[in-house]
């Protein structure tokens, strides 16, 4: 456990020392309650800004959704993600439709877990947001006690382009909003939209 906490101190070092990420918390504190954390994706980094952001004790219990494909790798990818984020891994390779993606995450937050996701699904390479996949809706709908922040990263997209290993020098800011959570009867449209309108109302004017 040494080597995992020492390697998660040096990526909160590296984090604040490579990006100055900022984290503002509006609305909001960064309390030890069972919360999905669900954010634009701009990059491979920002999961990893977003753990690093909260405060050790969270980080304990609060487990990054990644791809299998790109993560489950040898070596220090692969430890990183398994041993230091403890990451709950996504095969999006699968073609059996009878394979559930949302299972390992589902087992993730009956543990007691947090997690962080994307519900875009996918890195967005524009601005504002992609539409919201359905995932987010089916965890909210089976664990309703759950609260749902939305992460809003700025400028980290442009800090760390596709295919660059090393951020360039730009601050990026880290927007964590309001609580919201899962209405009884809410359709998934209207729970999608409301998530997508939050999530949109933390980013910066130009956007």
């Amino acid at each position: 456990m040494w080597l995992e906490k020492l390697c998660a101190g040096v990526i909160c070092g590296l984090a604040e020392l490579l990006t100055g990420a900022r984290a503002i918390w509006r609305d909001n504190k960064p309390l030890a309650r069972q919360r999905i954390y669900f954010g634009n994706h701009t990059s491979h980094g920002d999961f990893v800004l977003i753990w690093s952001a909260l405060p050790s004790t969270l980080r304990a219990r609060t487990r990054p959704v990644a791809g299998a494909d790109y993560w489950d790798k040898p070596g220090l990818r692969g430890f990183l993600i398994k041993r230091v984020f403890r990451g709950v891994l996504i095969d999006r390779t699968h073609g059996d439709k009878q394979h559930d993606p949302l299972l390992v995450m589902k087992q993730a937050l009956a543990g007691g877990d947090s997690l962080i996701l994307f519900p875009e699904g996918t890195r967005n390479m524009g601005e504002g947001l992609l539409r919201f996949r359905a995932g987010i809706y089916h965890l909210a709908e089976n664990f309703p006690e759950v609260e749902l922040v939305p992460v809003w990263l700025e400028n980290l997209g442009r800090a760390m382009p596709k295919g660059s290993l090393i951020p360039l020098p730009l601050l990026c800011t880290l927007t964590f909003g309001p609580v919201l959570k899962f209405q009884p009867g809410e359709t998934r449209e209207a729970f999608l939209d409301r998530l997508r309108s939050a999530l949109l109302q933390l980013a910066p004017p130009h956007q």
